[in-house]
């Protein structure tokens, strides 16, 4: 095929997969049915939304876990009460340091939509970009070369929520949006597969036109600065990285040594923790928590929260092999967290206030080329590569030099912890590092 039939095609596909969200679940809509499972009579809802089957074993995973105690349901509505009284002083608190420790308590869950608003300044930024989120919309329904894996992404994001339950349902219909506006908006990062979460947890608490430019300050907000994990080769990633080692080695030495010989290397295991602020590595309820101090305190908190999940499981960790580690880091956490969350919000802000007096509570101002270079929202025609849905050779290329960074720095940990070990030996007890690949796809 030449140029012009490929660039025909993708605008076809595009065509289509609009087509499909636009007319959502509207009389004649196809879905097949892998792609839209039924709610069936023994699936029950925890209180944020998620599906679980009671005969699963796992059904007592910790995010099933509701509020039914009479004594609790009492406390909330009076933390409700004395929210609803605070949010009408908004600008006088809103720097307070009793805004900040009724934070670490749990903004209630009924005002949490309201809450993330204004941390955001939701509706300064809508009222300086009006008409600006329906442009980008519109062009991405046209050009967006990321339409595709936008709507790869959408098939696979919190399928277990009843919010995006159903194949092209309104939230899913939003979800798609969002994205696809984002990538016409901010042309340096486009789309990356880590952001689909992120604005489907918004979603869940914000209506679309908010999502995206919640989406939009968390990228460019100089408090959040997300914009460095999302460009090619994922600097801030990295840099972040090597500043949890920096806090590893300073305050747990010994679980660092542990997992350097075990070859368990920062790169594996703290990917979605600050990619995605912890999504899908604790429990939800957990997660929501650490969110609303997110958003109040910024970037900090992912470097705060990084050091917290391994010091309260640090005997735990060392007691374990290569293979358990990732599996207890990866997936035990989210199903079996062991720790109660006021205790773990606690020493959050104990450890925050630990780095800080370290000077080690920030990674440091971002560098210039993790900062946008590019103004938002002006409309530039994509290139044939990306019309067809091709990736530069200039982004396969900062992608090679990440994965050999990341492989060369877990073979040289792993290799100092070996010959530090009093048990080093030349026998088989050495453990050999397995691959690690970074990808832009999470």
């Amino acid at each position: 095929m030449n140029e012009e039939e490929l660039v025909q095609r993708a605008a076809e596909e595009r065509a289509a997969i609009v087509a499909k969200y636009r007319h959502g679940r509207q009389d004649g809509a196809k879905i097949d049915p892998w792609e839209d499972p039924s709610l069936e009579i023994y699936h029950v809802l925890d209180r944020y939304g998620f599906i679980h089957d009671k005969n699963n074993k796992h059904y007592s995973d910790e995010r099933v876990k509701e509020t039914t105690n009479e004594a609790e349901v009492k406390i909330e509505m009076e933390r409700v009460k004395k929210w609803l009284k605070m949010m009408k002083q908004w600008e006088q608190i809103k720097d307070n340091e009793k805004l900040r420790r009724r934070v670490f308590k749990g903004i209630p869950n009924s005002l949490r939509g309201q809450v993330w608003s204004r941390m955001l300044n939701l509706d300064r930024v809508k009222g300086e970009q009006s008409g600006k989120y329906q442009e980008m919309r519109e062009l991405a329904w046209k050009w967006s070369p990321d339409i595709r894996q936008i709507d790869l992404d959408v098939n696979r994001t919190y399928r277990d929520h009843i919010m995006f339950r159903e194949r092209y349902n309104l939230k899913q219909q939003e979800l798609f949006n969002v994205l696809g506006a984002y990538s016409m908006y901010n042309l340096e990062i486009g789309y990356c597969q880590g952001m689909s979460q992120i604005a489907a947890l918004l979603l869940m608490y914000l209506d679309e036109e908010d999502a995206f430019w919640a989406l939009s300050v968390l990228v460019s907000d100089k408090k959040y600065n997300m914009h460095g994990f999302f460009i090619p080769g994922f600097p801030k990633l990295l840099r972040y990285q090597e500043h949890h080692d920096k806090i590893m080695n300073k305050f747990l030495p010994k679980l660092k040594k542990h997992l350097d010989k075990n070859g368990v290397d920062t790169g594996i295991y703290t990917l979605k923790w600050f990619f995605q602020c912890f999504l899908d590595r604790i429990p939800f309820r957990l997660t929501l928590r650490v969110w609303d101090v997110y958003l109040l305190l910024g970037e900090r908190i992912l470097t705060a929260m990084a050091y917290n999940l391994l010091k309260l499981h640090r005997k735990k960790l060392i007691s374990l092999g290569m293979d358990d580690i990732l599996q207890f880091l990866q997936v035990h956490l989210e199903k079996r967290f062991e720790v109660d969350d006021d205790l773990a919000m606690e020493s959050l802000a104990r450890c925050l206030e630990e780095l800080r007096k370290s000077k080690l509570d920030f990674a440091g101002p971002p560098p210039s080329h993790e900062l946008p270079r590019r103004p938002f929202g002006l409309f530039k025609e994509p290139s044939f590569e990306q019309k067809v849905g091709r990736r530069s050779m200039e982004f396969s290329n900062v992608e090679k030099s990440t994965r050999e960074s990341v492989s060369l720095r877990r073979d040289t940990a792993a290799a100092a912890a070996l010959l530090d070990s009093p048990r080093h030996s030349t026998s088989d007890e050495t453990v050999l590092p397995g691959k690690y690949i970074i990808s832009t796809r999470l």
